[in-house]
């Protein structure tokens, strides 16, 4: 996929997170400090990350800056609704960096957190991956703690196969 105008890019990424915060409004607020593992990431650690690093990482590279990610501890944003509020504040704030992104600049080279050279579009797209990859751990973590989820596009597993004709 090749991202040449910013606004069919926008409303793509809107919907990424908007599948990210359906699952992240899931977590169990007494549970975001819960870890599978010690010194692995919290709940909260995740749900941290994916929004720090959308916005000091890819939003800032895009900007021909260096990245300005910190980590993802609870001094971004401590307790459920603070961790909520900073994920939707981060991607407002990248949003609103990528919507001045004109198709020239989505066609020069940025540079990625270790200054290697690529395309701007690229960059976004790899934001996108950045965040699924995350979202899936982030239903890992609530499928171990025994949480019930929504179905990432409208039906599960079960409900498709319902659905579907035997393969030929």
């Amino acid at each position: 996929m090749e991202i040449s105008r910013i606004e069919t890019f926008l409303s793509y990424f809107d919907n990424i997170h908007a599948r990210t915060m359906r699952v992240a409004r899931c977590s169990p607020p007494d549970k975001l400090n819960w870890s599978y593992a010690p010194q692995k990431w919290t709940l909260g650690d995740l749900l941290r990350h994916i929004a720090a690093v959308k916005r000091y990482v890819f939003a800032e590279n895009v900007q021909g800056r260096p990245s300005a990610y910190h980590g993802c501890g609870p001094e971004l944003a401590d307790g459920y609704n603070a961790v909520l509020a900073f994920m939707e504040r981060m991607h407002a704030e990248s949003v609103e960096t990528f919507r001045r992104l004109t198709p020239e600049l989505l066609a020069t080279k940025t540079s990625t957190a270790d200054g290697t050279p690529i395309a701007t579009w690229k960059w976004l797209r790899a934001a996108v991956e950045h965040e699924c990859h995350h979202r899936g751990q982030v239903y890992m973590y609530l499928g171990m703690l025994g949480v019930q989820t929504p179905p990432i596009f409208g039906l599960t597993s079960e409900e498709m196969r319902s659905l579907s004709v035997p393969p030929r």
